[in-house]
């Protein structure tokens, strides 16, 4: 008689994997482990055992990044591969050793008790890859800006006090005018902007009375130089991107697209960029408060475009790391700080560039929370509230209505009253509204 507490296999074709930096233990069904390298050879090798013995699904833990090649050889392969968090497997009472570890595995994958991990198609992965390298040449880019910065203020420039951004059409053309060997505040000036001729001439030309030492103009050269070498790389890391979203968008109707919206430094510019993101959405998400077409892109790379995988807007929310996050034992809680993933910081930098709005509801939502718990709770709570929005944009088929802030303070308003209607009801008062 068969055991009514048994657990029954699910995945009879199971296989599980320990991912080392050099070595693979892989186990079938939980026998005796073999030993891989991680060399190219040996990994189609071990797709010709698993194939051998039958396999059909592998599970393995996400260990750094020595998963990934792997993961794309068994895909290419045909082997259905779950990636899981290797806290969940040591949640069970488990094995220690390298060499059992995927035997372990090997059982709970057969078993049913592993969930996948999000890991998007391999062409949203591609994307990924590229829009990973273009914010890490954005960032390199960013510290030789810093050094422009200092060897201005060494060279007494002060030219960052009377314009906002040295590396402007304006800064960088006085930049290499300086460069060059121009010294001439009067005829400096003369390179900026009408606008800000209009306006700063005066405090311009004194900012650009400098102090020309040798050894200064030595580092401004440099970091000049290296600050245009990572924007070329930049542009070349955009052809790339533009190569992948019209791979992924081609053949895909065209939903109908609003106004596109301001791009500003360092966004993502490509020509028909808004109109492919709403393909591969199938919903044009920039009507939605604070997106452009070059955050969704960054949004794309890290979310794909398969809501499915998500059963609700809470869960999404809740992957993402802004949905409140607590903990309990017995009669104790208590709150657990979470990282941010990479979407979820790509919506909170979104809010915090709205933040300062002044004719969107969202906006209003983040001042009156800033107000109460402060800027850092406010932003992840108007992320948390711009994540619901994409999930219900995308899964439900709703058309986002900006319905401005007075609506917005309004129903704040009759909620106010409600509360203060029960709170007198409570403590036994009468309310008396004032005449107006």
């Amino acid at each position: 008689m068969k055991d009514p507490l048994e657990l029954p296999i699910v995945n009879p074709h199971a296989a599980g994997i320990d991912v080392g930096s050099e070595k693979f233990f892989a186990s079938v069904g939980g026998q005796e482990p073999k030993v891989f390298l991680t060399v190219t050879r040996q990994m189609n090798e071990l797709c010709e055992h698993f194939k051998a013995a039958g396999v059909r699904t592998v599970a393995m833990e996400a260990t750094g990044v020595y998963w990934i090649n792997l993961h794309g050889v068994l895909e290419d392969s045909g082997f259905k591969v779950v990636v899981v968090n290797g806290a969940h497997c040591r949640n069970f009472p488990g094995r220690k050793t390298d060499m059992k570890d995927c035997q372990w595995l090997a059982v709970l994958h057969a078993h049913g008790l592993l969930e996948s991990g999000f890991v998007p198609p391999s062409d949203i992965r591609r994307l990924r890859d590229y829009m990973r390298l273009r914010a890490d040449l954005v960032s390199m880019a960013a510290q030789h800006v810093q050094h422009m910065q200092k060897a201005m203020d060494r060279l007494n420039v002060k030219i960052h006090v009377v314009i906002s951004d040295i590396t402007g059409s304006s800064g960088m053309r006085i930049i290499k005018a300086i460069l060059e060997g121009q010294r001439e505040a009067e005829k400096l000036v003369e390179l900026c902007d009408e606008q800000i001729l209009k306006s700063k001439r005066a405090p311009m030309i004194e900012a650009l009375r400098g102090l020309w030492r040798k050894e200064h103009l030595f580092a401004l050269r440099l970091a000049v130089e290296s600050y245009e070498a990572y924007q070329k790389q930049i542009a070349e890391c955009d052809i790339q991107i533009a190569e992948v979203i019209e791979t992924i968008s081609a053949g895909k109707p065209v939903p109908e697209l609003g106004k596109s919206k301001e791009l500003r430094h360092n966004a993502i510019i490509l020509p028909e960029l808004h109109k492919q993101v709403a393909q591969i959405f199938g919903k044009d998400l920039t009507k939605l408060p604070c997106l452009n077409q070059s955050t969704l892109a960054l949004l794309l790379a890290e979310i794909g475009s398969d809501m499915s995988r998500w059963k609700d807007w809470r869960h999404f929310g809740s992957w993402m790391a802004l949905a409140p996050s607590s903990s309990q034992s017995g009669n104790r809680r208590w709150r657990l700080k979470r990282r941010l993933t990479r979407s979820g910081q790509i919506l909170c930098r979104a809010v915090q560039c709205m933040a300062v709005g002044k004719h969107t509801w969202l906006a209003a939502f983040y001042r009156r929370i800033r107000a109460k718990r402060g800027a850092k709770v406010a932003i992840k709570a108007t992320a948390y509230k711009l994540a619901k929005l994409i999930y219900l944009v995308l899964t439900q088929g709703w058309e986002y209505v900006e319905q401005g802030i007075a609506k917005y303070q309004e129903k704040i308003h009759q909620m106010q009253v409600r509360a203060l209607q029960k709170l007198a009801k409570t403590l036994k008062f009468d309310l008396v509204p004032q005449n107006m």
